[in-house]
């Protein structure tokens, strides 16, 4: 049976994959391939976080735990990494002390990405990350449709006087007019809620919610089918905060929440969404001070992977 060889990965079969430089799932650099249909770029910031800090180390552990991935996907029947090019990009550039400096030196990054085409599968970071990503996304293709995977809504204002901080991303998002409003999704939500305006708020901003609770009280396909009926036909930016997961998954996050999502949940919902144009996506909050036997990173690097793979079964361009 033959393979499908994908552009500059580096061949396990010659050299280990515990071997060797670690990019993103053992793949070409995006500067010897000289161009990528989707791009893997790490966002190491953390100066949005509230809580415990450390996911400025989240892109260099996901990477390392991202060795073992395959280049062929046999739930979706595709290879990822052979349909499209896919390459890794990098780090962004980003100092840790001014916020919004940072958030500027991203989104220029994110644009010059975006601006040749590029599909941008970001890893972070703290969730702060997701604001210029999100402007560079609808640059190129204007509201999007947001799909949230997080504990947490991400749609509150000002924290310790600070407007730009993990907390914050949509809620800006929506004030710019980034979003498609009636068309974004949380899943997962659980936590974080300090009086019921908030909820208000969240809905002002143009989300809908499905909490934890609804996966032990439905099939995970009637989710599935209430996040498509939401996002519709339009271009949908997908952002998945790893503390999505419940602790026991996924411990290595700066403000986890239990009674989250197993990873099986997360995949068997991303796998639902196969042929939805996805044009950009984040993997955030992998704190690995926090890992045990590196289960948030390896969860990371599956989504991520899951992630690619559905760019591959979107729609075509």
């Amino acid at each position: 049976m033959s393979h499908p060889t994908p552009v500059g990965q580096r061949d396990t079969s010659v050299v280990p994959r515990y071997a060797g430089p670690g990019t993103f799932a053992l793949l070409p650099r995006l500067d010897e391939v000289g161009g990528a249909d989707v791009a893997v770029l790490g966002i190491p910031f953390d100066g949005g976080t509230s809580f415990r800090p450390g996911a400025r180390f989240g892109p260099a552990h996901i990477r390392e735990c991202s060795r073992q991935l395959h280049p062929y996907h046999q739930v979706l029947d595709v290879f990822p990494f052979a349909s499209q090019q896919v390459a890794d990009a990098g780090d962004v550039a980003v100092g840790p002390y001014d916020i919004g400096r940072a958030v500027s030196a991203i989104e220029a990054a994110a644009r010059d990405l975006t601006g040749g085409g590029t599909r941008i599968v970001a890893l972070g970071g703290d969730h702060t990350v997701a604001l210029p990503l999100l402007r560079a996304a609808a640059a190129v293709h204007g509201p999007l449709a947001v799909l949230h995977f997080d504990a947490h809504l991400d749609t509150w204002d000002t924290c310790h006087g600070a407007r730009l901080w993990h907390g914050s991303p949509f809620r800006r998002a929506a004030e710019e007019g980034l979003l498609a409003a009636g068309h974004c999704q949380h899943v997962g939500t659980r936590g974080g809620v300090h009086h019921p305006g908030e909820l208000d708020d969240d809905r002002a901003a143009g989300f809908d919610i499905i909490d934890s609770e609804a996966f032990q009280q439905r099939p995970v396909a009637d989710v599935v089918d209430r996040i498509r009926r939401r996002l519709g036909d339009r271009p949908v930016y997908v952002s998945v905060d790893i503390d999505v997961l419940d602790p026991a998954h996924a411990p290595g996050t700066g403000t986890p929440e239990v009674a989250g999502l197993t990873t099986r949940e997360l995949f068997r919902t991303l796998r639902g969404l196969a042929g939805l144009d996805i044009v950009g996506c984040d993997v955030v909050e992998v704190a690995p001070a926090y890992d045990h036997a590196d289960l948030t990173g390896l969860a990371a690097a599956h989504t991520a992977w899951e992630l690619i793979t559905l760019i591959a079964r979107g729609e075509p361009r």
